[in-house]
C-alpha cells in the first residue's frame, strides 16, 4: 500500500526542488499596481489596495504563510495584527533540499504554526493565540489534535481509522477537491478574483475553484444537492473585514477531511470565514467552525497567506499521469472509496 501522502509530498517536493527553475518553464510577468522601491523590489508592508467604493480588495495570488514559489515576493515580513500571532515572514522560502525540505514543510504544517500538526512528534501542549484562536495546520485543523474541542465518538472513531489507514483516502489522493481548511493551508498557491458581486477563489491544488457571492442572497432552502466546497456567502463588516458563511457541505465520507489525518465534518457544518488584510502582502482568515454533530462547541483557527507577486498560478491537472491510486486497493468502485459495489 502507498504511503497516505505520495501525492500531498509530491506536490510539496516537485514545488520546493524545483522552485528555481519554475521561471524557465512558466511565464512571469511583473504583477500591476505593487508599490516598489527605486529598485523594482515590492512593498509589501504598506496599506492593502482598495475598490473603488472604498473595500478593501483581497484580489491577487496567494501562498500558504511558510514562503514562496521560485522568484522573490520581496519587501521582507509583514506584520501581524495586535494581539495575533506571528505572521510568517514573507520570503522565507526553504528553496533546494529536496525530500527533507518537503518533509519538514508538511510535517510543520504547511500555513500555520501550531504546534503538533505533524505526524510522529507525540502530544503536544496546546498553546491558542492570546486572543484564543488557534493557528491551523495542513495536517490538523487546529493545529494540534489538543486544541480540538471534544468530538462525537463516530468523529473520533473515523479520524482513528483514516489515520491507521496512512490517510489513503483523503480526496488530494483521489484527485477530489479537498476541503476548505486543506486549501487554506495547502502549500500550492490560491488566487482570489473580486468583484462587487462575486468573489471567485481559484486553488492550484486539484485546479479547484469556489464561488463565494456578495449580492446579498440568503443560504438555498430548497433542499439542494451538496457542494464540495460548500455554499459561500458574504457580507462586509466595514470596509476593512469581509465575513464569509458557508454551509451545505457534501458530508461524504471521501470528501469531509479538514486536515490530512482525518478530522470529519457531518451534513450540520458551517464554516464563518473572516477574510483581512492588515498590510499590502499579508492576508489573514479566521474560520469559525460551527459543527453540533461533529464538536461539543464551534472554535475558530487562523490562517495566514502571503501575496505572491510577479508570478502566475501553474496549470494543475491532477489527473493527468496519475499513478499513485494504482497501489492502493479499491473498496468499492474504482476510484471512489468506500463507495458501493456495482450492481449484478
Amino acid at each position: 500500500m502507498v504511503h497516505w501522502g505520495i501525492r500531498i509530498f509530491s506536490a510539496i517536493a516537485v514545488f520546493i526542488s524545483v522552485s528555481v527553475t519554475v521561471g524557465a518553464q512558466w511565464p512571469s510577468y511583473p504583477t500591476p499596481d505593487v508599490p516598489r522601491d527605486p529598485k523594482g523590489v515590492p512593498v509589501l508592508t504598506g496599506p492593502p489596495p482598495r475598490t473603488a467604493d472604498g473595500k478593501v480588495d483581497f484580489s491577487g495570488v496567494w501562498n500558504a504563510g511558510r514562503g514562496r514559489r521560485g522568484g522573490g515576493a520581496g519587501g521582507g515580513g509583514a506584520a501581524a495584527p495586535a494581539g495575533g500571532a506571528a505572521a510568517p515572514a514573507a520570503g522565507a522560502a526553504a528553496q533546494g533540499g529536496g525530500a527533507q525540505a518537503a518533509g519538514g514543510a508538511a510535517g510543520r504544517g504547511a500555513g500555520g504554526a501550531g504546534g503538533g500538526g505533524g505526524r510522529g512528534r507525540g502530544p503536544q501542549p496546546c498553546m491558542p493565540n492570546p486572543d484564543g484562536t488557534f493557528n491551523s495546520a495542513f495536517f490538523e485543523v487546529a493545529g494540534n489534535a489538543n486544541c480540538l474541542p471534544p468530538m462525537q465518538q463516530w468523529a473520533q472513531d473515523l479520524k482513528k481509522k483514516r489515520m491507521a489507514d496512512n490517510s489513503k483516502d483523503n480526496p488530494d489522493v483521489w484527485c477530489l477537491p479537498i476541503g476548505l481548511m486543506q486549501y487554506h493551508n495547502h502549500p500550492q498557491p490560491s488566487q482570489i478574483v473580486q468583484t462587487k458581486n462575486l468573489m471567485l477563489i481559484t486553488y492550484e491544488s486539484n485546479y479547484g475553484l469556489r464561488y463565494v457571492y456578495l449580492d446579498g442572497r440568503p443560504a438555498p432552502n430548497n433542499d439542494p444537492q451538496p457542494w464540495w466546497f460548500g455554499y459561500s456567502r458574504g457580507r462586509w463588516e466595514g470596509n476593512d473585514t469581509l465575513v464569509v458563511e458557508t454551509t451545505h457541505f457534501n458530508s461524504e465520507e471521501r470528501a469531509s477531511w479538514h486536515d490530512v489525518n482525518g478530522t470529519p465534518w457531518s451534513d450540520q457544518l458551517k464554516m464563518t470565514e473572516r477574510f483581512t488584510r492588515p498590510t499590502f502582502g499579508l492576508l489573514q482568515v479566521d474560520v469559525t467552525i460551527d459543527d453540533p454533530k461533529v464538536f461539543a462547541k464551534p472554535f475558530t483557527v487562523r490562517v495566514y497567506r502571503n501575496l505572491l507577486v510577479d508570478q502566475e498560478m501553474i496549470e494543475f491537472i491532477c489527473n493527468e499521469n496519475e499513478q499513485s491510486t494504482d497501489h492502493i486497493p479499491k473498496p468499492g468502485q474504482p476510484g471512489l472509496p468506500a463507495a458501493p459495489p456495482p450492481a449484478k
